[in-house]
């Protein structure tokens, strides 16, 4: 399925946003755990934020999900490496970026 390049970045921004913060909340959960560093951690980041900017259909962003499927640990959430459940991730993504910016007006 082909995404337009505005819908497309719009589904960058909300998966940057996102899977930032959920690698954010592993990194501090298991820092000590397997040693990990800062420059760890900044080389994380970069990659994913490389990996998500390189997505340019809702394949490549399914095999994305699919290589990060650790981030997701919530029950609920087990399902978005499958197509169905990226594309319902994807989804709730913009609509709570659009209820966030639609509260905050």
């Amino acid at each position: 399925m082909a995404i337009d390049k505005t819908n497309l970045q719009a589904i960058h921004n909300v998966l940057i946003t996102d899977l930032q913060r959920r690698i954010f909340k592993q990194y501090n959960a298991r820092k000590n755990e397997f040693k990990l560093t800062d420059e760890d951690y900044d080389n994380t980041q970069t990659l994913l934020v490389d990996s998500v900017l390189h997505t340019n259909n809702m394949r490549d962003i399914n095999e994305l999900l699919t290589e990060y499927c650790d981030l997701f640990t919530d029950y609920d959430e087990l399902t978005v490496p499958t197509i169905d459940g990226t594309l319902n991730y994807v989804l709730r993504l913009l609509i709570e970026h659009a209820d966030w910016h639609k509260d905050n007006k």
